[in-house]
């Protein structure tokens, strides 16, 4: 089953089942993803556009908590939470700190880089070799402590 069909199915089951929150995310997901299909022509996304589209969904939602929370807002930040987190059940599983250290330590060495200049080269080997299963602020961290390692050892 893909990505797609797999919401529709989630969308019907939360219909059945009067889940009225997870009908909303849900629905509101399928327009994102519409949305998204049309912004490309209307073709049907791959797994991949459709991830990003539930990443941008997910991020959404993250700033709202953050702005929530600022704003003394707790119950608003609360729907968001459950919200992104009704979200995540769609994301692959995120990458562990080891495992993501790995990912990019293969990025260093692939694209050759020893200092911190070369860090667009090895953000965009990286993100493709993590496809969609890590975030990009970690993955952003892991390049620059990595590339860090990497100049104190050619001093």
């Amino acid at each position: 089953m893909d990505f797609q069909d797999r919401i529709d199915e989630d969308l019907k089951t939360a219909m059945k089942a009067r889940q009225a929150d997870r009908l909303g995310v849900i629905r509101m997901l399928k327009s994102a993803l519409k949305n998204a299909s049309i912004e490309q022509g209307g073709l049907k996304l791959d797994e991949a556009s459709a991830l990003a589209v539930v990443r941008k969904e997910v991020k959404k939602r993250q700033d709202a908590i953050e702005a929530f929370q600022k704003g003394n807002r707790p119950e608003l930040a609360e729907r968001e939470q459950a919200e992104l987190e009704m979200l995540a059940d769609y994301l692959p599983h995120p990458f562990s700190e080891e495992e993501l250290a790995g990912l990019v330590a293969r990025a260093v060495a692939e694209t050759g880089a020893t200092s911190r200049a070369q860090m667009g080269a090895v953000m965009k080997l990286a993100n493709e070799l993590a496809a969609g299963r890590a975030d990009g602020k970690a993955l952003s961290q892991a390049v620059a402590a990595q590339l860090s390692n990497v100049t104190n050892q050619n001093r």
